[in-house]
């Protein structure tokens, strides 16, 4: 694949799918929603394993779809999956027991701990936006080997110091809660944003600036952060996407534009 580098915007779909994309490295079984997700799994498969098995909220298992999904229930998902369960034996059996290296997860709010909100915005009584609600975020977070989140906006108010709700508690929470409480899955250990990738190193600890996109710094992730964010020590560039990784987005993978913004 060709290494020359585009020059998209940090802040575009394309940026962002191949940013997550490159966290698939290694993993093999992964738990995905439609929209940036399915971008980003579609482009790991492609550029760095096509054995990459995809499960999917709605039940299916290995799938191995020939077009581009509009929803978790598409037939294009269906045909040539290696199986098709009923919901409850799919989060018992393939999440709950462990078998899910990955699951992506998307987010109105995100805070230090990596606990998530997708209920509402605003007042408990008089919300400013209601959103979709938990899905099965609530089971993924705690049960995948690690959880992958992908922000399309980084401010105080997706990244705040406190949530307006919390949909998705991560271990953090739950063991605030009951300290016999420690799930077995990480929770979340990587936030893609326009602006940087975080990550949460300790199962029981809070996020951190780890790579900054181009043309920004530190202090700029800092400050568009709602709490007073942890810096690594290495904390790099992020990698441009490949032109490559770009044109296959745009001509193989979403050639209608149903996600690529």
């Amino acid at each position: 694949m060709s290494t020359s580098l585009s020059d998209v915007a940090p802040s575009s779909t394309e940026f962002l799918a191949a940013v997550a994309a490159r966290q698939l490295a290694g993993k093999r079984r992964v738990f995905a929603g439609v929209g940036l997700p399915t971008l980003a799994v579609d482009l790991a498969r492609r550029t760095l394993d096509p054995d990459v098995e995809l499960v999917y909220e709605s039940g299916i298992c290995g799938a191995q779809p020939e077009g581009l999904a509009e929803g978790i229930a598409d037939s294009v998902l269906v045909s040539g999956a290696a199986a098709v369960l009923s919901m409850p034996a799919l989060f018992s059996y393939v999440l709950q027991r462990g078998h899910v290296d990955v699951g992506f997860l998307g987010a109105a709010q995100i805070d230090r701990w990596g606990s998530l909100n997708t209920s509402f915005i605003g007042d408990w009584d008089r919300p400013t936006v209601r959103l979709p609600g938990a899905g099965g975020a609530a089971e993924i977070m705690p049960n995948a080997g690690e959880c992958i989140v992908v922000l399309r906006r980084h401010d105080p108010g997706a990244l705040p110091a406190e949530l307006d709700f919390c949909t998705s508690p991560s271990p953090v929470r739950a063991h605030e809660e009951d300290p016999r409480m420690v799930p077995p899955g990480h929770g979340v250990s990587t936030v893609i944003t326009p602006m940087a990738v975080l990550r949460r190193p300790e199962k029981l600890g809070e996020l951190e600036i780890s790579e900054v996109h181009p043309g920004l710094t530190v202090d700029d992730v800092r400050a568009a952060t709602g709490w007073e964010i942890a810096v690594a020590e290495d904390v790099r560039e992020t990698a441009r996407p490949t032109v490559e990784e770009v044109r296959l987005l745009r001509e193989e993978i979403d050639t209608v534009r149903l996600y690529l913004r």
